[in-house]
């Protein structure tokens, strides 16, 4: 399916202040999208976010979403799909947190986890079981390169984008036959607002070529998309590099 009516009409965000997906939403107003719910933490940033995508002409909604608390889940997401169908629902929600200091703090650690893998397990069987009902829909999930294989530097956040990644694929191929379209994306290095990533890094993208990338995937069907799509094959090589050797080239 490579024409306009792979975009979606209506879209759900999880995460709805993430730079990738105020980009995506504002790629997908432009082409097809009409109506957008933005699911998240009740802010100043959240209302900001929907009127900025109501200038553009779009019929926003906020939803009080936290990852954290996995038992509201189903009846906040239910309430979006009660409203009239969803044509797709991107899970872009998840936290970066700090290395240096999570390593020595348990704690801030798990929740670095139960925010990136455990609130997004919950919300994507919602999303999926949502979906299937329905008959027809597109779950994008933002995973990252982080997810193919640890790095010192960011082993923590890295370990629970793997486990959301393997969690997706399998979502995808559980879902495979029933009209659903399970997409799973993985940036690398995106430059947004955020310090920690501002970092120049090579082959680093941006918040905007992240949501080019999904748009293209959308209409391919995809089931992963790399970016930029020079990095599937650099991983690819890393993943299979001795342990040593990957260690010197990570340090």
């Amino acid at each position: 399916m490579k024409d306009a009516t792979a975009l979606p009409q209506s879209l759900l965000v999880l995460g709805g202040t993430s730079e990738i997906a105020l980009a995506t939403a504002r790629r997908l107003i432009a082409r097809r999208t009409r109506t957008v719910w933005l699911a998240g933490r009740p802010s100043p940033a959240l209302q900001n976010a929907a009127g900025s995508l109501r200038a553009l002409g779009a019929d926003v909604h906020t939803v009080a979403f936290d990852a954290l608390d996995p038992e509201s889940h189903e009846a906040v997401l239910g309430k979006v799909f009660a409203d009239g169908p969803v044509d797709m629902v991107l899970l872009a929600f998840g936290i970066l947190g700090d290395q240096a200091h999570d390593e020595r703090d348990p704690v801030r650690a798990v929740r670095v986890a139960q925010t990136n893998y455990t609130g997004a397990v919950s919300a994507g069987l919602v999303a999926g079981r949502a979906l299937q009902s329905q008959g027809h829909g597109s779950l994008v999930v933002l995973s990252s390169t982080a997810a193919e294989r640890a790095r010192r530097a960011d082993f923590i956040y890295g370990s629970s984008k793997a486990g959301l990644d393997v969690f997706a694929q399998g979502l995808g191929d559980a879902l495979h036959g029933t009209g659903v379209h399970v997409m799973v994306v993985r940036p690398g290095t995106v430059r947004t607002g955020h310090p920690a990533a501002g970092r120049r890094t090579p082959l680093a993208s941006t918040p905007e070529a992240v949501a080019t990338a999904i748009e293209l995937g959308l209409r391919r069907r995809s089931e992963t998309v790399w970016v930029p799509g020079a990095l599937r094959p650099l991983m690819t090589a890393l993943r299979h590099a001795p342990r040593a050797v990957y260690r010197w080239l990570t340090a």
